[in-house]
């Protein structure tokens, strides 16, 4: 069944912070970012490692809530969650307060395809994101995971479950 966000506590995580999102310009990202705005965040930074896919939505975003007439900064920052130092300078730049890890390969039959990689981005990209905001101190930092990672059955699901490990350990 779905489960309606807590708007209460998306609020109190987003309203007049400095946002980043993982993964900005994928289907799960996009909308992430697309609901963040309406929560009037201070500055959203939009990560992602397609430069294609991080213009439509920083165009989008910016387009639809008429940049120029809103106090919210959009940041289009291109790099991927497998590089440490340049994630740890962006959150260190902007002072990132709340962040939501989206970025994730996904599509089951690409990542059974492509075992390496999926668990190189899944696993490893993951471990830098919570390892970052451990030492960055972060405010809030969400793991965006999926109903696959429930005894998983093939390997997307797995690399999302230890994803999920991953954050729970740092906690």
């Amino acid at each position: 069944h779905i489960v309606e966000p807590n708007l209460e506590l998306l609020t109190k995580n987003t309203n007049s912070k400095i946002v980043l999102v993982t993964g900005a310009g994928g289907s799960i990202g996009s909308e992430l970012t697309r609901q963040i705005i309406k929560l009037n965040p201070k500055k959203i930074l939009l990560v992602d490692v397609s430069e294609f896919a991080l213009y439509q939505i920083e165009r989008e975003l910016k387009t639809e809530y008429h940049e120029e007439k809103s106090d919210i900064k959009i940041v289009p920052a291109l790099g991927s969650v497998l590089d440490k130092s340049l994630l740890k300078s962006f959150v260190a730049t902007f002072g990132v307060q709340t962040l939501f890890h989206a970025a994730a390969y996904k599509h089951v039959p690409i990542v059974e395809y492509n075992v390496v990689a999926g668990i190189r981005n899944n696993v490893f990209g993951t471990l830098n994101v919570a390892e970052i905001a451990n030492e960055c101190c972060i405010e809030n930092c969400i793991l965006i995971s999926t109903d696959k990672a429930v005894r998983p059955t093939n390997v997307m699901g797995a690399s999302k479950r230890i994803a999920e490990l991953i954050f729970q350990a740092m906690e």
